[in-house]
């Protein structure tokens, strides 16, 4: 099997309720399944309070599951148009992996939500990959062949797939064009990992 890493943080659910429709799409692949991984969230003290495994969700993320996986998918919510602490808190400490090569030519896609239209969702999804860039990992985008990305009023990026989230929302709720461009890009990413390995294993 392709197993993708989709790996994320969400503070509001908005960026776990895309991470699930990536999903979606990575599993719409034959051969391929995903990996649910969340960080936790980091305090402004030096001692950490948060428990090994969260009370809820995914699990949170290990450096092993990098090294497992055929493909990653990676979601932060927008900070000021960048990605959140926690996950680029994350990403500092891959060092070792960068130095090994391990994540070098793996495909990988970005997604991201922010609560304003022009809330930096495209420079945060780049922000998000020039980390995935100094690991040598090949970037999955989305085409404007695809006709949501075309339609969409609210989310999606030919740099990955985002969301725009309603203010003080009791839940997080994507447009139908959110929920079909971020299957689109999990089942992308999917179908390149899955020729990847193949290629790998020929």
């Amino acid at each position: 099997m392709t197993e993708i890493l989709v790996l994320y943080y969400s503070r509001q659910g908005a960026t776990a309720e895309l991470a699930r429709y990536v999903v979606r799409g990575i599993e719409s692949v034959t051969g391929a399944k995903a990996r649910l991984r969340t960080v936790p969230p980091v305090a402004a003290t030096t001692t950490s309070t948060e428990p090994a495994v969260p009370a809820s969700g995914p699990p949170y993320a290990t450096h092993q599951d990098l090294v497992d996986c055929d493909g990653l998918a990676l979601g932060s919510p927008t900070r000021f148009g960048n990605m959140a602490a926690p996950l680029k808190h994350f990403l500092d400490g891959t060092g070792s992996l960068w130095v090994n090569g391990t994540l070098d030519r793996k495909p990988a896609a970005v997604f991201t939500s922010t609560s304003s239209m022009h809330g930096g969702q495209e420079s945060t999804l780049l922000s998000m990959m020039l980390p995935l860039l100094h690991h040598g990992m090949y970037l999955v985008g989305l085409p404007y062949t695809a006709p949501a990305l075309n339609r969409t009023r609210t989310g999606g990026s030919p740099y990955g797939a985002s969301h725009l989230a309603v203010a003080n929302a009791t839940a997080p709720k994507l447009s139908d064009d959110e929920r079909e461009l971020a299957q689109l890009l999990g089942r992308r990413l999917a179908e390149l990992a899955t020729h990847a390995r193949a290629l790998r294993n020929a």
